[in-house]
C-alpha cells in the first residue's frame, strides 16, 4: 500500500498544546504509518522563522523523512499574523493522490472536508485524519475515510 502524509504543522502544534499542553510525537505517528505500507510522499506545512527551536524541529522533521515546506511569517501591520497552508496542501494533495492508496491528512481544519471528499470520489484514494478530538471540524471527521483522535500514545 502506497501512503502520502500531510501536515498542518500549525494547526497540530496548537490544537495539541492548547488542549493537553503537551507536543505532537511525530517520530511515534511516523513509526505507526510505516507498519500500514511505503510512505511515498510526506510533506510537514510550516512557516518559516528566524528561530532556533523552529530550525532544530524543522530538522528533526526532516530527520523522520518529512519534506518541509516554508511559508514566510507575515506580521500584518494591526499586529495579526498570516501564514496559512490550506491552498499548497490542497494543491499537493490533489497532484499526490492518484498515485497513492492512502491519503493521511494531521489537521481539524474542517475547509479540508471538500478536498478529501473530492480525492476518494475521483481517485477512490482512501484518506485518514489525525486530530485533536475537540478541535477537528465534524465536517473533516465525517469526509475521512477514517478519524483518530490524537490521544496522549502520539504525544511528547
Amino acid at each position: 500500500m502506497k501512503i502520502a502524509i500531510f501536515v498542518d504543522v500549525q494547526n497540530i502544534f496548537y490544537t495539541t498544546r492548547d488542549t493537553y499542553q503537551r507536543q505532537f510525537n511525530y517520530r511515534e505517528f511516523w513509526k505507526r504509518i510505516e507498519q500500514q505500507g511505503e510512505i511515498v510522499a510526506a510533506y510537514a506545512y510550516a512557516i518559516h522563522r528566524i528561530d532556533t527551536q523552529q530550525h532544530k524541529f524543522q530538522s528533526m522533521l526532516k530527520h523522520i523523512g518529512f519534506d518541509v515546506k516554508l511559508k514566510p511569517y507575515i506580521q500584518r501591520s494591526d499586529g495579526t499574523a498570516k501564514g496559512d497552508w490550506d491552498v499548497g496542501i490542497t494543491i499537493d494533495v490533489m497532484e499526490t493522490a492518484p498515485d497513492v492508496d492512502k491519503v493521511i491528512l494531521l489537521s481539524g481544519d474542517g475547509d479540508f472536508a471538500i478536498l478529501l471528499d473530492k480525492i476518494n470520489h475521483s481517485f477512490g484514494v482512501s484518506t485518514e485524519v489525525y486530530g485533536v478530538r475537540d478541535l477537528t471540524a465534524n465536517g473533516l471527521i465525517k469526509a475521512a475515510t477514517r478519524y483518530y483522535a490524537i490521544g496522549l500514545e502520539l504525544l511528547l
